[in-house]
């Protein structure tokens, strides 16, 4: 089991994690197009484009690396992938603990967040998002080109911090005690819509779907302004840790970068509706004809 090894890893790394000094974040969570055009020359900058290759090779922001993100931060089954492969591909591509790392994706902000999280996951806290996707900008014009440029080779130590990790175990022993968000589109919450065998939802769990975070103009996409989305989690307390799922990870990992920004403590259950959803002996809810119905699936 994958996390099997994320917390002997995690024990591995205590005694570095806790004994280094732990610095201020260094730069934003939402990335401005204008602090990317103030910084984009800075050596400690790293930008990090998750789209495929192929899409990467027809246009990108000046010196970004490519990395995408279903080869390189999933697996098959769509959890994390192994610690040591991830050392190797954040090395690969030039990050390091001392790294500013920017990740933008086509505006879904998902994919670019899955990046975030597993960085964060990994001990690395300055990371953040791009406010917008590629290319969708306007009144600041970030440099872009179409070379390819290889990028220089780092050594990134991984310092894994498993609080940002939930397991299907640590789910099911936090309904009721603390607060879980699905992040999926609302007919796959109330049970109409699935990518699982199952229909439903995790017991408790309270709807707030990712594209919700993000508004639409004429030219794409932006990441709300953080006063609209604090208006937006107003009924969720702080006083309580937060558990964010989805079906596979990524939409999970955009709520996950909006409310750790807005002051809640989160974690994302990387194994989502995939795993939960699968499972018979897990319990879910779903909602059909406006009522709440509670719904163990049997064999």
């Amino acid at each position: 089991m994958n996390y099997i090894k994320l917390i002997l890893i995690s024990i591995l790394f205590s005694s570095s994690l806790f004994g280094a000094e732990i610095k201020k974040k260094e730069m934003p969570t939402i990335v401005p197009t204008s602090w990317l055009k103030q910084h984009i020359n800075d050596p400690r900058v790293v930008i990090v484009d998750v789209r495929s290759k192929i899409v990467f090779r027809h246009g990108h922001i000046q010196d970004a690396v490519n990395l995408p993100v279903m080869e390189k931060l999933f697996k098959d089954d769509f959890f994390m992938p192994d610690i040591e492969f991830l050392r190797k591909t954040f090395s690969k591509v030039g990050i390091d603990n001392n790294s500013l790392v920017v990740a933008y994706d086509d505006g879904e902000f998902i994919w670019a967040s899955r990046l975030y999280w597993v960085l964060e996951a990994l001990g690395h806290k300055n990371v953040g998002i791009l406010e917008v996707g590629y290319p969708n900008w306007k009144n600041a014009k970030l440099p872009t080109q179409i070379l390819v440029t290889k990028p220089h080779s780092k050594e990134f130590i991984p310092r894994v911090d498993s609080t940002k990790v939930a397991t299907k175990l640590s789910t099911l022993l936090s309904i009721g005690k603390k607060t879980i968000i699905d992040g999926r589109k609302k007919n796959h919450y109330d049970g109409k819509e699935s990518l699982s065998k199952r229909f439903g939802h995790i017991p408790t769990a309270e709807n707030y779907r990712c594209t919700a975070n993000f508004e639409t103009d004429n030219v794409g996409h932006k990441i709300k302004d953080l006063k609209v989305l604090s208006s937006m989690y107003k009924d969720v307390p702080k006083d309580k840790e937060v558990i964010v799922y989805c079906d596979g990870g990524p939409e999970a990992a955009l709520n996950y970068v909006i409310m750790q920004e807005l002051g809640y403590k989160v974690s994302v259950y990387d194994g989502s509706w995939f795993e939960w959803g699968n499972d018979d002996n897990l319990p879910i809810d779903y909602h059909l004809n406006n009522h709440n119905h509670s719904h163990k699936h049997k064999k």
